[in-house]
């Protein structure tokens, strides 16, 4: 087996290579749970206080879900591209390229979130209003986004340095910066947004603004233990074309099937503006609920990406296959539970959060029916992961083409003309199968074929 490089490499990173799979996706899964726990729960308790404040300003924070996906795509799709080159290099034992490869990448994403957060600035009103938002809401949909905007550089840095610590297989800090993040960003909105004390009033500005301020004391934790303890950063321009190249290969595909479902959201939310804004805002508080439900789905899906990427960097194919088939049956399990309890549960979670009638409908009839979708999406996500973690980014892309392009846009346009906004539900579940069980088949022909040839290179290698 190979090492993984230097003396106390091992006391910092976990050689993913060996012992048992669903103990290392367990693990992996158990803290990026803690993340999006706390990521999710953050971003409900942040929609319960917006609720408080008005109907029109939680339609704002919904308008704004496209648009916001949209550019954490960028951050998302290079974190991506680093750490499946971190981890296939890890696996391969060279550690000094991964800290050259790790500060390269947070450089880069550094500069391109603070130009396209600049360019965005300059198209909100324009975008916005083609989104369908009214003359209302669309004041408020500006003051926040323009806020947002300050915070992204920050908020794109933490991403991808969280995603490079898991990359290593460290799971535990990971998660518990995660959670730093997400109780400072509690603790500090009801301050900014209800002008606790002397703080004036701000509303939702003051969810922008607290947005931005638990992000900048966050990434302060990370840099401590990822550049200064852990020595993770080398700072120097070697190597760094070869560094871009290799992120953007994995990147830049990654980027562009992120896009994509912003893109097919941005038409859902046009279509549902359609028929009201509390149609919208329902369907704001309904994917909120769903996330928190389905994040066993994306974490075990996001584990996949480490342990893939070092065993196949280090050649042992076969535990490749059994950690994508141990994680499918895992989140095809938990997909029925989550299904299960949206739909006992869904009206109570509802009225937690808003208590409008025509908002609490919309939001439940998006979880009995569009939230079926949860059953085999976690097959969509764990060949994603897959592919990307093997270095393979065109797999992914084709397969967020045909789920949001050739298939989801159509099927929702249809549906909406013949059943309204539930037909658009409806639309939404059958793409989500389709495209799982194409997804499904795919990432395991592509991993079949490789042991096969690794195989027949084993069975035609001359002997000493």
């Amino acid at each position: 087996m190979k090492k993984i490089d230097g003396t106390n490499q091992r006391s910092r990173h976990r050689d993913l290579t060996a012992g048992p799979i669903i103990r290392h996706i367990f693990r992996l899964a158990g803290f990026l749970m803690l993340s999006m726990i706390s990521y999710n729960v953050a971003t409900l308790v942040e929609t319960i206080y917006i609720g408080m404040v008005g109907t029109n300003e939680l339609a704002a924070i919904s308008f704004t879900l496209p648009v916001v996906m949209t550019l954490q795509s960028v951050a998302f799709g290079l974190a991506v591209g680093a750490g499946s080159v971190a981890a296939r290099n890890i696996g391969g034992g060279d550690m000094r390229r991964v800290r050259r490869l790790s500060t390269h990448c947070l450089a880069v994403v550094t500069v391109l979130s603070i130009l396209i957060g600049v360019i965005a600035y300059f198209f909100l009103m324009p975008i916005f209003s083609l989104l369908g938002a009214s003359e209302q809401v669309l004041p408020l949909i500006v003051s926040y986004m323009t806020i947002w905007l300050i915070g992204m550089p920050v908020f794109a840095m933490t991403n991808v340095g969280i995603t490079l610590m898991r990359s290593t297989g460290d799971a535990v800090r990971p998660g518990y910066l995660s959670a730093l993040g997400a109780l400072l960003h509690i603790g500090i909105a009801p301050l900014f947004i209800f002008g606790i004390g002397p703080l004036p009033e701000l509303g939702l500005q003051g969810a922008a603004l607290s947005f931005v301020v638990a992000r900048f004391l966050e990434i302060l934790v990370f840099f401590y233990y990822f550049a200064f303890r852990d020595r993770m950063m080398l700072f120097e321009l070697e190597g760094f074309k070869q560094s871009v190249k290799d992120m953007l290969h994995v990147g830049l595909p990654a980027i562009a099937a992120n896009l994509i479902m912003p893109v097919s959201m941005a038409v859902i939310t046009r279509l549902l503006a359609g028929h009201g804004t509390a149609v919208v805002a329902g369907y704001g508080v309904a994917m909120r609920i769903q996330f928190m439900t389905i994040m066993v789905i994306f974490a075990v899906s996001m584990s996949l990406s480490p342990i893939v990427g070092q065993n196949w960097g280090a050649g042992f194919y076969n535990r490749v296959k059994v950690a994508t088939r141990t994680a499918d049956l895992i989140v095809i399990g938990w997909g029925i539970l989550s299904y299960l309890i949206l739909l006992v549960f869904g009206k109570f979670f509802v009225a937690l959060i808003n208590s409008d009638p025509l908002v609490q409908t919309a939001a439940y009839d998006y979880l009995r029916i569009g939230a079926l979708a949860v059953i085999l999406m976690g097959l969509t996500f764990n060949a994603t992961h897959c592919f990307n973690a093997l270095g393979k980014p065109m797999p992914p892309l084709v397969i967020s083409l045909l789920r949001m392009i050739i298939i989801h846009i159509p099927l929702v346009l249809v549906g909406n003309y013949l059943f309204g906004y539930m037909g658009i539900y409806i639309g939404t579940v059958i793409t989500t199968i389709v495209v799982a069980l194409i997804s499904w088949r795919w990432v395991n022909r592509t991993i079949d074929g490789r042991i096969e040839r690794a195989l027949a290179q084993e069975k035609t290698a001359p002997i000493a």
